[in-house]
């Protein structure tokens, strides 16, 4: 379970922003690598984890580092994983034993990480693998790597946690408890202002999801299915598998009751953006627009004769 943590909702009565197709925060499209998103319960063989694979060249005989720090095993789980990738043609797989801090700090496992073509975080407890590993020098060399070129692939918790922004708990557990809400940072490899949750549908955390947007209006939700896979290429998000991601914007909003919400009463949300991204249809993580919507307002788009000056108002 993750430890408690104070959030304190920003609530409105009422607010004006940004329309919702205002920009959304930018970051630099500078040259990195590649993020792979899993919504968990992967399936090995599935087109999921095929993608890291592939683009990884792990079945090539390349590098792969893996972590399962956030699992209440990490040893049994690293064991299974390290089958799981021989089962599916990639051999040259380590799963070094990160379950405490002070092993993050090894300079050895810190150069195994940037020697390696793939890098990949299990699942578990996102609070726990990144108290243990941000800011240590094998996190340093996580991120390093990515900067050069690596593929990071997350499932589950390890994909939570690649995030800016971090989510964890604030729902009831299958025995009917509460868990606390964590909203804290993440490791930071993928920016825009993204909020990641998993097992999405499985789990109805759509409510969820809305809830922290409605706090926090300046961060977009993304909600990742299981064995489905969100592959992040610069600004551009590609959707893998046999589920959906879903996003939620909240920069339209009119009204919310985010502070009344956040002491049990029902959320109330009115102009809350919300969308579907299903394989084909490419997304933009910087507008938080589907690529096909924002291809076609630039060829309605008339440019102004003799001014070089695209018009868009309306």
């Amino acid at each position: 379970m993750p430890p408690r943590e104070t959030v304190t909702p920003r609530g409105r009565a009422t607010r004006a922003r940004d329309g919702a197709n205002g920009r959304g925060s930018r970051r630099d499209d500078r040259k990195a690598g590649v993020l792979i998103l899993i919504g968990g319960a992967v399936d090995p063989a599935g087109p999921a984890l095929d993608v890291f694979l592939r683009l990884s060249g792990a079945r090539d005989g390349a590098k792969i580092v893996g972590f399962t720090t956030a699992s209440t095993d990490p040893v049994g789980s690293a064991i299974e994983w390290k089958n799981a990738f021989a089962t599916v043609g990639a051999t040259n797989v380590e799963f070094p034993i990160i379950d405490r801090r002070q092993r993050a700090q090894d300079p050895e496992l810190a150069r195994m990480v940037l020697e390696a073509s793939g890098i990949f975080l299990g699942g578990g407890d996102q609070v726990h693998l990144v108290a243990t590993l941000s800011g240590s020098r094998v996190g340093r060399a996580i991120k390093e790597a990515f900067t050069a070129g690596a593929v990071v692939c997350g499932t589950s918790a390890g994909a939570a946690a690649l995030s800016d922004t971090m989510l964890a708990g604030g729902e009831t557990d299958e025995e009917g408890q509460e868990v606390p809400l964590y909203l804290g940072p993440g490791f930071g490899l993928l920016g825009f202002s993204a909020l990641v949750d998993t097992h999405f549908s499985k789990r109805g955390r759509l409510q969820r999801l809305f809830r922290r947007v409605a706090e926090n209006p300046e961060l977009m939700g993304l909600g990742i299915d299981e064995d489905t896979a969100l592959i992040v290429r610069g600004h551009l998000g590609e959707v893998v598998g046999r589920g959906s991601v879903y996003f939620v914007d909240g920069r339209g909003v009119r009204f919310d009751n985010a502070e009344e919400a956040a002491k049990g009463a029902p959320l109330t949300l009115s102009y809350l953006r919300v969308g579907i991204v299903g394989a084909g249809y490419p997304f933009d993580l910087r507008e938080r627009e589907l690529e096909v919507l924002l291809q076609r307002d630039d060829e309605e788009t008339p440019s102004v004769k003799g001014s070089g000056v695209v018009d868009r108002s309306t």
